[in-house]
């Protein structure tokens, strides 16, 4: 493996990181690596390994297939400290690849689903959350009978979330 190709993948992730105001998943970081060809998947995940290792970074499950991904306060001072060694049209990419998509990221964590058995019911039950930055505007949960729908739900959410968050605002307001 590539020492120096390692090295600048973990710098990308630590400037990605540092440089927004909100969670990012593992996914996000993933389509800008790997859409600009800075790495392979194998590079990537061995760098994120190795940041969540050694403290850089934090991970948390965001819902039922994703993960977010967290700058920690070390992390930032390493980043800090080696920004320099990135080159700067990386950090143009970067800069460009936000502008492009700031929206977008910040809205796919604001969306959050996941399900799980019921073990005193019996029943599946999805959570379902809408956030504003850090505000949950709306937390809901729904039992159901299977897990096929369950999953269907959380599936579904992205989608739906927004017409059903202003369908019961309508109605309660």
């Amino acid at each position: 493996m590539d020492a120096e190709k390692l090295t600048q993948v973990k710098l990308i992730i630590l400037y990605m990181l540092n440089r927004v105001d909100f969670l990012m998943t593992a996914s996000q970081i993933s389509d800008f690596v790997l859409g600009k060809d800075y790495a392979d998947y194998y590079v990537l995940t061995q760098a994120q390994g190795e940041l969540i290792e050694n403290g850089l970074i934090s991970q948390a499950p965001h819902s039922h297939n994703s993960t977010e991904l967290s700058i920690t306060s070390e992390g930032r001072d390493t980043i800090n400290y080696f920004a320099s060694r990135l080159p700067d049209f990386i950090k143009n990419d970067i800069e460009n690849y936000f502008a492009d998509k700031a929206f977008e990221l910040r809205n796919e964590l604001a969306v959050q689903s996941n399900y799980g058995l019921n073990f005193s019911t019996g029943e599946y039950e999805t959570r379902l959350i809408i956030k504003d930055r850090d505000v949950t505007t709306l937390d809901m949960t729904l039992s159901v009978p299977t897990e096929e729908i369950a999953e269907h739900i959380v599936d579904v959410w992205k989608e739906k979330a927004s017409g059903v968050f202003q369908y019961i605002t309508n109605e309660l307001f």
